[in-house]
């Protein structure tokens, strides 16, 4: 009885030490993910740059989508998008943007999907005028899941009616990694970078070139099918109009993701 009880303590502290070791492993590929996609926000230009203003506060996301199946049966490749958020600068004491986002969609396979959407940004930065952007856009999803995680590839190309009679086009690219852990795969680990090019000069909306860019690590929970949490670091690094001065904000974000 003794031998078998030491053989039962032996298996379970290696399959302990077992476990440790995987944490760790993970918890060292999410270290060096975040300070890749990080390093990708921080251009060497915006790092010896004296005019960089930098600046913290957080961003607040509610996303929902939908297949429209439950409406006919012979729609449940057609999917709705709507989705909400409140983003606050100025060191967390100031509301400087919310926006709005509903798409239609339609799913090419279970990896891809197309989308077409409209966009409403309020935004009343500090010393600036209140501007009302709206944008239209068609995208592109794609979702492929892998050994390691799911990397969904997300393509936008806005049009953006700033003010005045010209309009601004902005593409915009997102790589998204998620990678949920074995010991517990409720919980992922995440890492996304989105970079952001204006095409063209317009009198609101800056000379063309290089817009922004956004990097993110986190973690995120997964409570049912239908419902997910997401938080965690977004590096947000901004060009100016001119490309002369540049801001970059440190935030932290908070996100729901529901299927209904």
């Amino acid at each position: 009885m003794k031998k078998f009880k030491l053989k039962s303590a032996v298996a379970i502290t290696d399959i302990l030490l077992s476990q440790c070791k995987n944490t760790i492993k993970q918890m060292k590929a999410l270290a060096i993910t975040a300070a890749i996609f990080i390093a990708a926000a921080i251009s060497p230009d915006a790092m010896a740059a004296d005019d960089l203003l930098q600046d913290a506060g957080s961003w607040l996301q509610v996303v929902g989508e939908s297949s429209l199946k439950a409406v006919d049966p012979k729609l449940d490749k057609v999917r709705v998008w709507v989705e909400g958020q409140s983003r606050f600068d100025g060191d967390w004491t100031h509301w400087y943007q919310g926006m709005v986002r509903t798409a239609i969609g339609y799913s090419l396979s279970d990896r891809a999907t197309i989308w077409a959407g409209y966009t409403w940004l309020p935004t009343q930065n500090i010393g600036k005028d209140y501007v009302s952007q709206q944008d239209v856009w068609p995208a592109f999803r794609y979702v492929l899941p892998t050994s390691v995680g799911t990397v969904t590839f997300r393509t936008m190309v806005e049009s953006n009616f700033l003010a005045g009679s010209d309009v601004r086009y902005r593409p915009r690219q997102m790589i998204r990694f998620l990678h949920p852990l074995e010991f517990e795969p409720r919980l992922s680990l995440i890492a996304w970078d989105e970079f952001f090019v204006r095409l063209n000069t317009t009198q609101y909306g800056g000379q063309a070139g290089f817009d922004q860019n956004r990097a993110f690590a986190g973690l995120g929970w997964t409570f049912n099918k239908n419902v997910r949490a997401e938080a965690g670091y977004l590096n947000q690094y901004l060009d100016d109009a001119t490309h002369t001065n540049n801001t970059m904000r440190h935030l932290i974000m908070g996100s729901v993701f529901i299927n209904f």
